[in-house]
Order: C-alpha cells, then sequence, then structure tokens
C-alpha cells in the first residue's frame, strides 16, 4: 500500500476501497454526497453539485451503496479503530431518511450519535423548523467482539456529544458541501492523540480531512473521483501551514485541570454523596469544588 499512503486516489470510492489492505486504517472520516436530488432543482439543491458526480440515486440504490463503502471501509480498519460518518437527515416528498436506517445494517458498532450544530439553517422554507444540525456518527470495530472500547481521555470526552461551529466559508473552498477544519481535528486528535496513524477520507473532496492528519502529523489516504477537487486538495495540503492556527486553536480546548480519575484519588468531589447528605450541603460542596477546579 506505500503508493496509497499519504497520497490521494482518484476513482471510484467503492473500487478504490476494494483495493486496500484489510486491518491497514487506524481512523477514518467522511461526509458523502448525501442524495440530495439534484434533478429536482431546487433553488438550494440547484447550488449543491459535485464536479464528476450526479447525486440523483433512488433512496434504495443509495443506501445499498452506502452499506456496501462501510462494511469495505470496516474490512480495511484494524480492530478497536473508529470512523466518523457526518450526514443528515433528508425529506423527499414528505418522507423522513435518517442516516441510522443503513448504518444499523452495516458490520459497524455505532457507539454513539454526535449532533453538529451548525449554526446556518440548510433549509429556508417553512415546511419544518429551520434545519441547523447535521449528525456524526461515531462507528467502532471492536476488538474481539468488545463493543465497549476504550474509555476517552477526560480532554477529549469534557467537550460533549453537541458540537457547535458553523462549516466552512463556501467563498473560500470550491467544493459544494465542505466541512470545517475543526470538525476532523478534533476527531483526530481525540482518537490518537499523540500517536502515529492512518487516517482515511473515502469522499475526500477539497482534502479538508487530510488537511487536518497532516498538520497533526498523521499520514493519510484519500479518495476522490474528481481530479479538480483533487488537485485543489493537492495544493492544500501543499500550503497546510497556512491553516495551523485552527488546528492549534482546536487543541487549547483538549485541556483538562483534573480527570475523574485524579479528583477521586485526591478526595475531591467526584458527583457522588453520602446517603445521609442533605441537598444543601451536597450543593454546597459541589459549588466549593467546582470553584477548585
Amino acid at each position: 500500500m506505500k503508493g496509497y499512503i499519504n497520497n490521494i486516489i482518484k476513482g471510484n470510492t467503492l473500487s478504490v476501497l476494494k483495493t486496500i489492505d484489510s486491518n491497514l486504517i487506524d481512523i477514518g472520516i467522511t461526509s458523502p454526497p448525501y442524495n440530495k436530488q439534484e434533478k429536482h432543482k431546487g433553488w438550494l439543491v440547484k447550488n449543491v453539485q459535485y464536479d464528476s458526480y450526479k447525486d440523483i440515486k433512488t433512496e434504495e440504490e443509495y443506501q445499498e451503496e452506502q452499506i456496501e463503502i462501510l462494511n469495505e471501509i470496516f474490512r480495511i480498519t484494524k480492530e478497536g479503530g473508529s470512523f466518523f460518518y457526518n450526514h443528515k437527515t433528508r425529506w423527499e416528498r414528505g418522507q423522513m431518511f435518517h442516516p441510522i436506517q443503513w448504518l444499523a445494517k452495516t458490520n459497524w458498532t455505532i457507539r454513539q450519535e454526535i449532533i453538529w450544530d451548525r449554526m446556518i439553517a440548510a433549509n429556508i422554507r417553512g415546511w419544518r423548523y429551520w434545519q441547523v444540525d447535521e449528525r456524526i456518527y461515531w462507528l467502532y470495530k471492536p476488538i474481539n467482539k468488545n463493543k465497549i472500547g476504550i474509555e476517552l481521555e477526560s480532554k477529549h470526552a469534557l467537550l460533549t456529544s453537541i458540537w457547535r461551529f458553523p462549516p466552512e466559508n463556501g467563498k473560500k473552498n470550491p467544493h459544494p458541501a465542505p466541512f470545517p477544519l475543526t470538525l476532523p481535528s478534533r476527531i483526530i486528535t481525540s482518537m490518537l492523540n499523540d500517536t502515529d496513524g492512518i487516517v482515511l477520507d473515502p469522499y475526500c473532496g477539497s482534502g479538508t480531512t487530510l488537511v487536518a492528519a497532516s498538520l497533526l502529523n498523521k499520514k493519510y489516504i484519500g479518495i476522490d473521483i474528481s481530479e479538480d477537487y483533487i488537485q485543489y486538495a493537492k495544493d492544500r495540503l501543499q500550503n497546510a501551514s497556512s491553516e495551523m492556527k485552527i488546528v492549534l486553536e482546536e487543541l487549547q480546548k483538549h485541556i483538562v485541570q483534573k480527570t475523574f480519575k485524579q479528583r477521586k484519588q485526591q478526595g475531591a468531589f467526584t458527583g457522588k454523596h453520602k446517603n445521609n447528605s442533605n441537598t444543601e450541603e451536597v450543593l454546597q460542596a459541589t459549588v466549593k469544588q467546582l470553584h477548585l477546579l
């Protein structure tokens, strides 16, 4: 797989995945085309079109393809590895399609559903409350069928299951739906810390995941069908240092003064209280400890 490491492979995602060795990848991050049915030519959809790809499959075709792709990614991921899958709920003629419908049919263990609050609306009509959220699914490949896995370090887990930051500025990026550099930076930092690893993005588009991996000193493999996006991503990787500020800002959020384990060892407040403690005493103890943290 020498030619694949730290490179972007041009081709159909499923076809390329089938050429990659099993148990190679440490983590993956992607946001696939959402099957937005661009044939309807609505105002928003008309402006969200992919180069070299038509996002107009039937729902059945789309879900079957995603299941097959996700299972191939499962195969090439190491045991204990993770894949983060960014998607959204969609509506087609009044029917809602939720990503869990096909994720539950894959080989992955769904470890967590993270809400990405994008802070801007994806729909601009009043058929529903304006949708500002997308989902990020943490998919996990168990070690010896143990679905629990290893515990996150406190400095990562404290960021909670709701992530609030806007998408990439469309004026700076030619891709129609890029996620921000903060997103893969958070995931890679949380999963790999200071260890080495290979990061996969099977729909790498403008290269955001790859830039994050490079700036965090990880190896990467990207796949995309568009020559134009691949060239843009390669140029971006050449100038990745210009985006380091965003990664550093994210790293500053991964800090905790005392972990749960340390507080427990030192006899500090850990959220538990004696059965004979009254409410006022517990409240005062909680406030006191929070001031000390």
